[in-house]
């Protein structure tokens, strides 16, 4: 398994924390049992002590009963390993069972102590042996006053053993634990990462002629679901963008065939003979307007590629937009008045906004432009500037053909042109609408539309003041 893959990763972390889970659950097991082997031991011992003191006063009989072992018998189960019993008469001397035990007859410091008190004693006392011995101190009372000590005690040895067993268990568990757990998340973590193999398999198979193609979904709701919807919406979107460039290159190549075929049909005319002058002067003329047409296409193609790659760049400094209405409608005026058209002013109001005074002309040029182009003759194109809800509005209407419903989502996209716009025969390249939606979002403004087929059309550019 490679260290690097999400499944290894998953199951190393998952091992490593349940390694210091059972590490931290056996020390508090150890504890806990050896706690509780203790007290159970201090337990008994204090009912052998009680048990034996009891009979040494109701038998008027201080020293060694008899049935020693049977008394640790009852309290432990059975007679623990190394019993010890010793009795303490102040003033006698110590007799202990078994005599040839551990020499405990002297009391400590503290044990002394607390017994002329009635108090009694608990103590682990090493006396060289491999495994200490615990001893209960345990003073013997009658009306008030010390007759002696019990001293009971056992070897410490089963309950090291007992624990040493403890370790020895869970030393040889927690590893085989730790495999069946690692193992079992290793295969937990492949199952949950499955489908992320079946979408990379997926997504290797997805080439640009492919992008229809989508990724499978679990069906569960979870987390890889969604991320499955995420990266197919991504898809959606990759095949309208290419769907769209494919189409794009399409339509400019064939909107640059035309001009370019007119201007070499022309050229080879004109070289096929000697003309006179005149002739050569107009093949030069409708050469130029070819040219021209291919430049301002070219030039519109480089203005939205340049939006697209978010590089489209406007100056801002203040722009009188009466000043560029006027630049616009003087030339434009020559045109509408070949067509017949009027060309009018509607409601003026000098606003000033922060942008390119360059591409604020070219943008209302076009709307201008295209209102005169689709309106027939005796029509009538308004321009009006307008202060709006913290916007200047910007209204070119006419009274031309107007746009379908169903057409009108479509109007700004590149190289779209209308039905009716088509059998006008007006010729145009279908640029001068995106480029106006390219200028105006650079502006950090919108365009709208309002328009009745053979009504007329009202479209409304708002720019922040």
């Amino acid at each position: 398994m490679p260290l690097r893959s999400i499944r290894t990763r998953l199951t190393l972390w998952y091992s490593g924390l349940l390694a210091v889970t059972l590490v931290i659950l056996g020390v508090v097991a150890y504890l806990l049992v050896a706690y509780t082997l203790d007290k159970e031991t201090d337990s008994a011992l204090r009912g052998v002590a009680e048990a034996l003191a009891e009979r040494s006063l109701t038998e008027s009989r201080q020293g060694l009963p008899p049935d020693v072992d049977e008394v640790f018998r009852r309290f432990f189960g059975a007679v623990p390993m190394a019993p010890y019993f010793e009795w303490l008469n102040p003033g006698a001397q110590a007799r202990k069972i078994p005599p040839s035990g551990p020499d405990l007859s002297s009391l400590s410091r503290e044990a002394r102590a607390n017994a002329a008190r009635g108090i009694a004693t608990f103590e682990t006392v090493d006396y060289g042996e491999r495994y200490p011995v615990r001893v209960l101190t345990w003073p013997v009372i009658d009306s008030g006053r010390l007759v002696g000590v019990v001293r009971v005690g056992m070897s410490r040895m089963n309950v090291a053993k007992t624990l040493s067993r403890l370790l020895l268990v869970m030393a040889a568990l927690f590893p085989l634990a730790l495999a069946l757990a690692a193992g079992g998340g290793w295969l937990a973590a492949r199952r949950a990462l499955s489908p992320v193999d079946r979408m990379t398999r997926t997504a290797r198979r997805i080439r640009a002629g492919r992008l229809s193609d989508r990724l499978e979904k679990s069906g569960t709701g979870d987390e890889l679901d969604r991320l499955a919807d995420t990266l197919n919406e991504m898809l959606g979107r990759l095949e309208t963008a290419f769907a769209e460039m494919r189409q794009f290159t399409a339509d400019a190549s064939h909107e640059l065939q035309t001009p370019l075929t007119i201007l070499r049909g022309e050229i080879e005319v004109a070289l096929r003979s000697t003309r006179r002058p005149e002739e050569y002067g107009e093949v030069l003329q409708s050469a130029l307007e070819e040219i021209q047409r291919i430049s301002l296409l070219v030039e519109g193609l480089l203005l939205l590629a340049r939006s697209d790659a978010g590089m489209l760049k406007m100056e801002r400094a203040p722009v009188d937009l009466v000043f560029v209405a006027e630049e616009v409608l003087t030339p434009l005026g020559v045109y509408a008045a070949k067509k017949g058209v009027a060309l009018k002013l509607g409601r003026i109001e000098p606003l000033v906004v922060a942008g390119d005074h360059f591409h604020l002309r070219r943008l209302l040029s076009n709307l201008v432009d295209n209102a005169i182009k689709y309106t027939p003759a005796g029509g009538t194109v308004t321009v009006g500037i307008a202060r709006g809800d913290g916007d200047a509005v910007i209204t070119v209407a006419d009274t031309g053909i107007g746009i379908p419903p169903e057409e009108r989502e479509n109007i700004f996209r590149r190289f779209y042109r209308s039905a009716d716009a088509r059998s006008q025969s007006q010729g145009g390249s279908g640029l001068g609408l995106s480029i106006v939606k390219s200028i105006v979002e650079a502006h950090g403004g919108r365009v709208e539309v309002e328009s009745e087929q053979d009504q007329g059309s009202a479209f409304k550019v708002y720019l922040p003041l």
